[in-house]
């Protein structure tokens, strides 16, 4: 079995000019889906992939009501598919929001301070923070450069700081927050220095340097993280469609170094935990 923890999907009728969008924003980007739930789903079956998790980005506040009944729509329709739910750092009532997700079955949220630009220490995610961590949210969060911005709004020293806050004002003792992108894209030595080791889980998107550009890390920056960290608490990722998911599943299965039953943790069992045992 194999779960992916990060993608990306829009609604068929602006999927195309999103990508486009984006596309432009950060030159020299590849695409290997359409941005569609249907490429997707393609995607995976190619790829092997049992499930996939879609992680949508507020970029505005409003977008919330929009947002969510397009995952909302997702989850009810597809056993192959979990959609996150999406909240804006300056959305009105985040308390009422959250609670709201969480009653309509979401497992958790995705955050993008670059996107929001918003920094991860700001009081309006530091709160927002807490509060999934007091319902029962997972929260994943952009971590470390984004090609289409100048400023890092998740660097790790940052991200440790809050992680630290938040799990004091939570109370939470389990790990609940995800920094995306090996902690931190062309971050590896802030990452390493802040992030491994603590209570929080990293995905390994965006993390082969031989399967892409935007990235600096390499089979062996990835290896150290997993034994550094602890193979429990890696999730496998891609960040579809800007990344292949059949290149990521086999490069990651064929990687040497690590052990199958760390291979089994960080294709499924840790999604697994996290998504079956949430509030729990």
């Amino acid at each position: 079995m194999v779960i992916d923890f990060h993608t990306h999907i829009y609604p068929d009728k602006i999927a195309e000019k999103t990508i486009e969008k984006l596309k432009a924003s950060a030159p020299g980007v590849k695409v290997y889906t359409k941005g569609t739930l249907d490429s997707l789903r393609e995607s995976m079956k190619k790829s092997g992939i049992s499930k996939s998790v879609i992680l949508p980005v507020a970029t505005r506040p409003g977008q919330f009501d929009t947002i969510n009944r397009f995952a909302q729509d997702i989850n009810s329709k597809y056993d192959d598919l979990i959609s996150f739910g999406g909240i804006h750092p300056l959305d009105e009532n985040p308390e009422e929001k959250l609670l709201q997700l969480k009653q309509n079955g979401f497992k958790g949220i995705k955050i993008h301070p670059d996107y929001t630009q918003t920094f991860i220490d700001d009081e309006h995610y530091i709160n927002i923070l807490i509060l999934c961590g007091r319902i029962g949210l997972t929260v994943v969060t952009h971590a470390g450069v984004d090609p289409a911005f100048d400023v890092v709004h998740c660097p790790p020293e940052r991200a440790r700081r809050v992680l630290e806050l938040v799990n004091e004002k939570s109370g939470v003792t389990q790990p609940f927050i995800v920094f995306a992108h090996l902690g931190g894209i062309y971050s590896k030595e802030e990452a390493a220095k802040h992030l491994l080791g603590s209570n929080c889980y990293i995905d390994i998107s965006c993390s082969f340097s031989s399967l892409e550009s935007w990235c600096d890390t390499d089979d062996d920056d990835v290896i150290r993280v997993i034994k550094t960290h602890g193979a429990d608490k890696i999730l496998f990722a891609t960040d579809s469609p800007w990344n292949d998911q059949f290149s990521y599943v086999h490069h990651f299965k064929a990687l040497d170094g690590i052990t199958e039953e760390e291979k089994e943790l960080i294709l499924y069992k840790n999604a697994q935990k996290i998504l079956s045992l949430q509030g729990v």
